[in-house]
């Protein structure tokens, strides 16, 4: 109740508010010329029977018939009377229970609901609120970068026009401001000088009229925006958007970067200065069904094997981990070392049938863009006309036809990339390719990072998550100094060596036993040292690399807080 009154202040400062209230009164004020001409009516036609009433009594007589409550105790005799207590009824029915209603929910109730609704949604953050993200659209990478700044404690605030969604984002937990997405004052108000980035991924021209209203206030945020055709990167960048992304495209070249194809070879997914991270496919390999300690490649090649993805779990690599058809090999190393791997692997699985692709959208296009320029053969199944751009590497149909399948060379290919934009049909493609071939790499992309595990459980070998990709790629500008995320829930990070570690040698000190995290490099005084000797200390001044889940990371962190 005490918010009552501001409530009420801020229903009527709107002037459509203003304007419903005044058509209302003026209805009720014909309502209320209704019932006095109805009374005075009922004095006059008493008189014409020669009864007599008094004027409380008439009001009393036009009220109780006009609500069809009519008790009776009063009633004309007359033709004339009992027609005027028709007329009298009929119009209480249309004004009084269907007008009256309906005006008042129009013209009063719903604006009131509205105004509620808008004074509870925050117009603003508090002055100090700074280092923070803004977002401009609520969608899969909104919410799966949401998660990452939550699990780092870096606040953000969402951007919405929408009254209903915000109440909604809200009762869900999200910080939302309601404001214009075109609005200079909404990003006074969302303190767009203090922003630590502005993430825009709407529409091109949605994006590029958000950059030019920031810059508007601001030249030193970052802004960062996403080009869904290529003309746009150079008006996005002119507008003053600091970095352009083209998410589809990223997607289509992480599938083809993942793909089965000339060779086994090594493909890198993370840069931590001089130190590369990579995936490789141990699928038709001669590492399928040997461990780790049988296989050879540390010694072989001086590279690490730092953690294995089995369909879609990464789990900490141990010496008797064994290596299944199914399992890609996450190698930690130089550029050297890497080189050392796919010289080992050459001429090892080699496959000439073209690559499938199923979807020959923006994604699946990247794709077959990323695997010509490392001169590999596809095949793109759409059934869209307009969307076969080369007809000798379309194939027209259904890619849930057999026939078109077959004819495309679902029998021979190496591997299938499923790249449609519905994570439903994903799934179901999924299934049945994996059914036709149980023998096949299927990489699957993921709309929403709920449905990877699903797609993994259906069959894929890989899923790369749109949200995910774009979300670690804003993420790792965001922090680039302290974390590199790499792939769905696998991060690099860096710290400071614990007193409890110093002085003691990888060997003894069990932090991938105790933590699920591995140590892949140690940066000292005078250079960064790739895969350090187990045996020997880690000094008190050193830097550690480590590799982990985002789950291994916060328990090493719990274990080793950087006060210490």
């Amino acid at each position: 109740m005490k918010f009552l009154p501001s409530q009420l202040m801020y229903f009527l400062q709107s002037r459509e508010t203003t304007k419903k209230i005044r058509s209302l009164m003026k209805f009720v004020l014909l309502l209320v010329v209704m019932i006095i001409a109805y009374s005075i009516a009922f004095h006059f036609l008493m008189e014409y029977e020669d009864r007599r009433f008094s004027w409380l009594t008439g009001l009393y007589w036009t009220l109780t018939v006009m609500s069809t409550l009519g008790f009776g105790d009063i009633t004309f005799t007359s033709d004339l009377g009992k027609l005027f207590s028709i007329f009298v009824l009929l119009s209480g029915v249309l004004f009084l229970l269907v007008m009256l209603p309906f005006t008042f929910i129009t013209f009063f109730y719903a604006p009131w609901l509205e105004a509620q609704s808008r004074f509870r949604a925050p117009r603003e953050v508090p002055e100090d609120f700074r280092d923070h993200v803004i977002f401009t659209s609520f969608d899969p990478l909104t919410i799966s970068l949401v998660e990452r700044l939550r699990h780092y404690q870096r606040p953000y605030v969402i951007l919405t026009p929408d009254i209903q969604l915000s109440l909604e984002l809200i009762d869900q937990g999200y910080n939302v401001v309601v404001g214009e997405l075109d609005d200079p004052e909404a990003y006074r108000c969302l303190r767009v000088q203090q922003a630590a980035m502005v993430i825009a991924n709407n529409d091109d021209m949605k994006n590029t009229n958000i950059t030019f209203t920031i810059r508007e206030l601001t030249r030193e945020t970052p802004i960062v925006t996403n080009a869904d055709l290529d003309e746009s990167i150079d008006i996005l960048q002119l507008a003053g958007s600091t970095h352009v992304y083209q998410f589809m495209k990223m997607l289509g070249r992480a599938l083809a970067r993942r793909a089965l194809g000339i060779s086994p070879r090594a493909n890198i997914i993370g840069r931590f200065n001089q130190l590369l991270i990579a995936e490789a496919a141990a699928m038709r390999t001669p590492l399928v069904g040997k461990t780790l300690l049988e296989s050879g490649i540390r010694q072989a090649t001086g590279i690490n094997v730092v953690g294995l993805w089995e369909q879609g779990r990464f789990e900490t690599p141990r010496a008797a981990s064994r290596i299944n058809p199914s399992t890609v090999l996450v190698l930690a190393g130089s550029e050297e070392q890497l080189a050392r791997y796919d010289d080992l692997m050459q001429g090892v699985g080699e496959l000439t049938a073209p690559i499938l692709i199923l979807g020959g959208g923006r994604v699946g296009q990247a794709a077959a863009d990323a695997l010509k320029e490392r001169g590999i053969a596809y095949r793109i199944i759409e059934k869209n006309p307009a969307l076969i751009r080369h007809k000798e590497d379309y194939i027209q149909g259904s890619a849930a036809d057999l026939k078109t399948l077959v004819r495309a060379g679902i029998y021979e290919t190496p591997s299938v990339f499923i790249t449609t934009h519905t994570d439903d049909l994903n799934i179901y493609l999924t299934i049945y390719c994996r059914r036709l071939r149980p023998d096949i790499q299927i990489i699957s992309r993921a709309t929403l990072d709920r449905n990877i595990s699903i797609l993994h459980t259906a069959g894929a070998n890989l899923v790369v998550s749109a949200a995910s990709l774009a979300a670690n790629t804003i993420f790792n500008l965001l922090i680039s100094n302290k974390v590199l995320m790499i792939s769905e829930g696998l991060n690099i990070f860096r710290v400071k060596t614990h007193k409890s570690l110093a002085g003691k040698t990888l060997r003894k000190s069990r932090i991938r036993e105790e933590t699920g995290c591995t140590l892949i490099a140690v940066q000292t005084a005078e250079k960064m040292v790739l895969n350090p000797d187990p045996d020997k200390p880690l000094a008190p001044e050193d830097e550690l690399i480590l590799i982990g889940t985002g789950e291994a990371e916060k328990l090493f962190i719990a274990r080793y807080p950087e006060k210490n």
